[in-house]
């Protein structure tokens, strides 16, 4: 009798430890640089780790994070963390493209992305196709104007990409029904 109390305990257990695993998003993580930083102190000089983090789940959802710690793997940790917290999502067009030409302004950085045809891919660089890519947009022309700061260069593709927007949004801004 008591083989089959601790079966049954068992399935419950595996089963609760299923539906947990299956609701979790998958998200893919990069990491843009990692840099070590110094601060000079008064007994001499104390250093640390920056990390810039990308995490997206390659179907319209990506997010920046920047993290410092004492060691290279909290720092990474702290970035994935951060940039959880600053997910965003966007519209993806059937070609994994985006809808329309957007630009995005973030501190010197410029960016310019325009939707390209199917099969052209990423074409972009620095920490700008990393973005794309772990957001899941496989079809597109982009090019960083201004400053090469990869933080900044990022954040820059995050904001085109939240201004995003679908024809069926706009028209509902609008008031205008489409046929």
């Amino acid at each position: 009798m008591s083989s089959d109390l601790k079966e049954a305990n068992n399935r419950k257990k595996k089963s609760r430890y299923n539906k947990i695993r299956t609701q979790e998003p998958q998200l893919v993580e990069r990491l843009i640089k990692i840099s070590r930083v110094s601060k000079v102190t008064k007994g001499g000089k104390k250093l640390s780790f920056r990390a810039i983090v990308v995490v997206g789940n390659q179907k319209g959802k990506v997010g920046v994070g920047v993290a410092k710690a004492d060691d290279v793997v909290n720092a990474f940790k702290k970035g994935k963390a951060d940039a959880r917290k600053n997910l965003i999502a966007f519209p993806l067009t059937k070609s994994l493209s985006i809808p329309h030409r957007v630009n995005g302004n973030f501190g010197a950085c410029k960016i310019i992305m325009r939707p390209s045809i199917e099969g052209s891919g990423v074409i972009a660089g620095g920490a700008i196709r990393i973005v794309l890519e772990v957001a899941g947009v496989k079809n597109v022309i982009a090019k960083q104007l201004g400053s090469n700061n990869l933080l900044n260069n990022a954040r820059a593709a995050i904001y085109a990409l939240e201004n995003l927007t679908t024809k069926s949004e706009v028209a509902k801004k609008r008031n205008i029904n489409l046929v």
